[in-house]
C-alpha cells in the first residue's frame, strides 16, 4: 500500500533511524500502534455497519432493506480504497506523510463519533464520509513511512519489519469485532461506533506523542514552489466543497443508492480501462514493459473478482451469521441468549495471524526446491478456493433447509478458513508482483491501479451482497453456486493460461 505516490522520492526525508526493539528502528512501534488502532476502528465499524442498517428502527437500527444497506456498504468500502489515491498524492506533494497520518486518524475518530450520534441519516452518512477520507489519508502513508524506516537496511530486516507491521494490522482487525462488536450488539450499535472512534483518537494521540521517534521521516513535502502549492491547495479545497454539494444534489434528485453505486462503478471502470489503454498505446513504453502492463491488467481483474467475494464477509456472511446461524454457544452470557454476530468477523483475521508465517515459510521452502508456483498459478488457486468456499455456503443453506434448523457455526468457520488461504495466495503475492512488473517511473501509479481494482471489487461486493441477502433462504443455494461458478471458472482459466502469462513477462 505504501507505494502510492512513492515514485516521488522527494516526499520522504532521508531517515536517520534510531534503533529500538530487537534492532528495529524505534519509530516502528509508533507506526505499528497507529495502524493497529486504525484497523481496530475500521473493523469495528465494518462488523456493525450492515447489521445496524438492516435492524428495524424500533430496535435501534436504520430499518433499511438489504439491497439499500448493501449498496451503502459497497460504496463505503470502495471509497476507503479509492480515497487512498488522493490521500497518497496529498501527502507526497503538499503536507507530508506524518501530518497525513495524524489528520487521517482525527477524521476517522471524529467520523465514528459523528456516526454514533442518533440524529438521523444525513449525520450518519457524514460520519461514514469522514471515516473513508481519514482512512484514505492514513492507510497508504503509514506504510510509506514503514518502508522509509528501513532505507539502507538489509532486505531480510526490511521484510521482518513489514511482518511485524502486518501483525499489527490483523491484531487490530481481530480484536475490534470482539470489543466494539460485542458492545454494539448488547448496548446499542451507536455505542459500538463510539468505541471505535474513541479507540482511534487514543491511537492518534499516542502517535502524535511518539512522532519524534520517526526522526524526520514523512515530514518533507514534494512541492516547494509557492505558486504551484497554492494552485494545488485550490484544487483540494474546491474538491472538498464540491463533493458534499454533489451528494446533496443527488439526494434531492431522488436518485436511488443502487443507481449511485452503478454510476460509481461505471466511473471506476472507465478510469481503469482508459488508464490501461493509455499505458499500452500512449505512454511510449518499451515492448517488455507493455507486456508487463498486460499482465498487471490481468492480475487486477483477478483482484476485482476476488475482492467481490472476500468482502461478502462484512455483508452477506454477516447477515447469514445473524439470521441463519446457531449462536447458542455461550448464549447464557448474553441477554439475547446468543453470542454476538460480530464475533464471526474476528475469525478471518485470526486465521491470517496463524497462517501467515506458515505460508511465508512454505513459499521459501518450495522456492529452494524449485517448486514455487508462479504468480498466475497462485492467483488461480486463490480464485478456485474462493469459488469453492461458496459451494460450502450453498451446502450449509441446503442442509439447514432440509433439517429445518439453523446452520452450525462450523460452516462459517470453514468458509472463512478457505477464504483466508485464498487471500494469502493472492494479496501479498499480488503486491509483490506489482512492484516487480511496474514500468519505470510508474510504480506508484500501478499500485494506485491495485487500489482501484480493490475499490471496484468492494463496490461489486456490496451489489452482490444485496442480490444474495435479499433472496429467501430457498433461493440462496442457487445464488451461492452462481458465485462459486465464477470463481472456479476464473481460477481454472488463470491456471490454464499461466504458461502464456509467464512468456509475456520473460525478457527477450
Amino acid at each position: 500500500m505504501g507505494a502510492i505516490g512513492a515514485e516521488d522520492g522527494a516526499a520522504i526525508a532521508p531517515p536517520v533511524a534510531r534503533r529500538g526493539w530487537a534492532g528495529h528502528p524505534s519509530g516502528l512501534l509508533a507506526l505499528f500502534s497507529v495502524e493497529a488502532w486504525e484497523r481496530f476502528s475500521f473493523y469495528g465499524m465494518r462488523a456493525l455497519l450492515i447489521l445496524f442498517m438492516t435492524t428495524p428502527l424500533a430496535a435501534g437500527g436504520l430499518g433499511f432493506e438489504v439491497t439499500t444497506a448493501a449498496a451503502i456498504y459497497g460504496l463505503f468500502t470502495a471509497s476507503v480504497y479509492l480515497l487512498s489515491l488522493p490521500g497518497g498524492w496529498l501527502a507526497d506533494k503538499l503536507i507530508g506523510q506524518q501530518p497525513a497520518v495524524l489528520w487521517g486518524g482525527v477524521l476517522i475518530g471524529v467520523g465514528n463519533l459523528v456516526a454514533s450520534i442518533p440524529a438521523g441519516l444525513p449525520l450518519f452518512v457524514l460520519g461514514l464520509a469522514a471515516i473513508a477520507t481519514g482512512v484514505g489519508l492514513l492507510k497508504p502513508n503509514v506504510s510509506v513511512m514503514v518502508g522509509a524506516l528501513y532505507d539502507g537496511n538489509s532486505p531480510a530486516r526490511r521484510d521482518a519489519g513489514f511482518s511485524i507491521f502486518y501483525f499489527g494490522i490483523y491484531l487490530g482487525a481481530f480484536t475490534a469485532p470482539l470489543v466494539a462488536g460485542t458492545v454494539g450488539e448488547n448496548l446499542g450499535y451507536r455505542w459500538g461506533f463510539a468505541i471505535s472512534g474513541i479507540a482511534m483518537l487514543f491511537g492518534t494521540l499516542r502517535f502524535s506523542r511518539a512522532r519524534q521517534r520517526l526522526t524526520g521521516i514523512g515530514t518533507r513535502r514534494g512541492i516547494t514552489d509557492a505558486r504551484l502549492r497554492r494552485r494545488c491547495w485550490g484544487i483540494v479545497v474546491a474538491t472538498g466543497i464540491a463533493a458534499p454539494l454533489i451528494a446533496l444534489a443527488l439526494a434531492r434528485a431522488a436518485i436511488s443508492l443502487d443507481q449511485v453505486a452503478t454510476g460509481f462503478g461505471a466511473m471506476i471502470g472507465t478510469v481503469f480501462i482508459g488508464y490501461f489503454i493509455y499505458l499500452l498505446l500512449g505512454a511510449r513504453l518499451a515492448e517488455v514493459e507493455r507486456r508487463n502492463v498486460v499482465v498487471i491488467m490481468i492480475l487486477c481483474l483477478c483482484v476485482i473478482l476476488f475482492t467481490a467475494g472476500l468482502e461478502q464477509a462484512g455483508s452477506t456472511m454477516n447477515l447469514f451469521a445473524r439470521d441463519f446461524t446457531d449462536r447458542s454457544l455461550f448464549g447464557g452470557l448474553f441477554a439475547a441468549g446468543q453470542h454476538p454476530t460480530t464475533w464471526y468477523q474476528s475469525i478471518s483475521p485470526l486465521f491470517v495471524l496463524l497462517l501467515s508465517p506458515i505460508f511465508a515459510a512454505m513459499w521459501v521452502k518450495l522456492a529452494g526446491r524449485g517448486l514455487d508456483p508462479s504468480t498466475p498459478v497462485k492467483f488461480g488457486v486463490s480464485l478456485m478456493l474462493f469459488g469453492l468456499s461458496f459451494v460450502v455456503m450453498a451446502v450449509a443453506v441446503s442442509l439447514s433447509l432440509a433439517l429445518g434448523a439453523k446452520a452450525a457455526p462450523g460452516w462459517l468457520m470453514t468458509v472463512y478458513l478457505m477464504q483466508t488461504v485464498a487471500e494469502l495466495c493472492i494479496s501479498p503475492i499480488g503486491l509483490s508482483a506489482m512492484t516487480k512488473l511496474s514500468p519505470r517511473n510508474y510504480g506508484g501509479q500501478m499500485m494506485g491501479m491495485w487500489f482501484l481494482a480493490t475499490a471496484a471489487g468492494s463496490l461489486a461486493a456490496g451489489m452482490l451482497g444485496g442480490w444474495i441477502g435479499s433472496a429467501g433462504m430457498a433461493e440462496m443455494p442457487g445464488r451461492f453456486l452462481g458465485m462459486a461458478a465464477v470463481g472456479v471458472v476464473a481460477g481454472v482459466a488463470m491456471m490454464v493460461s499461466a504458461p502464456f502469462i509467464a512468456r509475456l513477462v520473460r525478457p527477450e
